[in-house]
């Protein structure tokens, strides 16, 4: 397969699951506001620093305020990173590769950009739930129809290692997104105040079911537990690293647990520290600090993969500009 192809495919599928995982953190940010109504405008701030956009909101907008920050991350052409500009970018990669992809992913990938961009002047965002909730569901339909439509050879499998490092990258925020939330004050740690608020990111993650047949009960460390580390869950960090690996091991040809470059080198040694990682490291080493490391392990991963498939002349600057969120 031409480096060419296999590049607009993997970014195909990240586009389209950062645009979803994009809508993911804002409407849990969203509830958790309605939650916590007296501090609720102090919460969109937070949301821009865990997105990793903060510098350039900071240029366009200044204030954080609840209209200026789902302006910021959904619409505006400006941001790279924004779910208009992401599905949009999806879309011109979808249109290099036509004749690589099916018909159906077409016509799906095309619905999904008219409705984010019929929203930009239609959509109320008073009550904004249901609009992301769109989101996914058209982000989901796009998956189930590449997974059922076209060949599962080396382009399907650098779509679904793309998907996956997103994925793994976006989860991790999602729970950094609860870290950044801020309590009236250290008296509602613990409290049913603070379990509404972890089960609004349960459900921002699509796991709150899952989890509650795994573990019952609201616990902190089993949610980030379930999020990080494990196996099966499709959201989880963990699954999407094993997942990725899976797809990398198809596309070099390597049996398990070897590697034919650099991208595969690093993404088993960050697929073997989730293989052998513990809650108690983790929470003695700093929540917010472990999920920060391995974002930048994920991008480091997605900048290896960059050079050695898709782009060697590329600079290290240029990558982590197209990386980053």
């Amino acid at each position: 397969m031409l480096s060419r192809v296999a590049n607009s495919i993997y970014w195909l599928s990240r586009y389209i699951e950062r645009a979803e995982n994009v809508a993911r953190f804002i409407d849990a940010n969203y509830h958790m506001t309605l939650d916590i109504p007296d501090s609720a405008s102090d919460q969109w701030q937070p949301l821009i620093n865990t997105t990793g956009d903060h510098e350039l909101f900071q240029k366009l907008y200044g204030q954080a305020n609840r209209e200026n920050a789902i302006e910021f991350l959904v619409f505006d052409r400006k941001n790279p990173n924004s779910i208009f500009s992401c599905v949009r970018s999806a879309r011109e990669n979808a249109r290099s590769v036509r004749e690589y992809i099916s018909s159906e992913m077409w016509e799906q990938i095309n619905t999904f950009y008219l409705m984010i961009n019929d929203a930009a002047r239609e959509v109320s965002m008073d009550l904004p739930h249901q609009f992301f909730v769109n989101i996914m569901n058209a982000s989901h339909a796009f998956i189930g129809i590449t997974d059922s439509t076209m060949d599962h050879g080396e382009g399907w499998h650098f779509g679904r290692m793309g998907r996956m490092l997103e994925r793994a990258d976006k989860t991790s925020r999602i729970l950094d997104v609860k870290y950044f939330i801020l309590l009236p004050s250290v008296d509602y740690i613990g409290s049913s105040y603070d379990n509404i608020l972890w089960g609004a990111l349960l459900r921002s993650a699509s796991a709150f079911e899952m989890y509650r047949k795994r573990h019952g009960r609201i616990d902190p460390k089993k949610i980030v537990e379930f999020l990080l580390l494990d196996k099966n869950f499709p959201r989880a960090v963990h699954y999407c690293m094993i997942t990725a690996t899976i797809s990398m091991n198809n596309i070099t040809g390597s049996p398990r647990g070897h590697f034919a470059n650099g991208a595969e080198q690093s993404m088993g040694r960050l697929l073997s520290e989730f293989n052998f990682a513990s809650m108690d490291e983790i929470f003695t080493h700093g929540l917010h600090e472990y999920l920060d490391q391995t974002q930048t392990r994920i991008n480091a991963v997605g900048a290896a993969i960059q050079r050695s498939f898709f782009s060697p002349q590329k600079s290290e600057t240029e990558t982590s500009a197209q990386l980053n969120i």
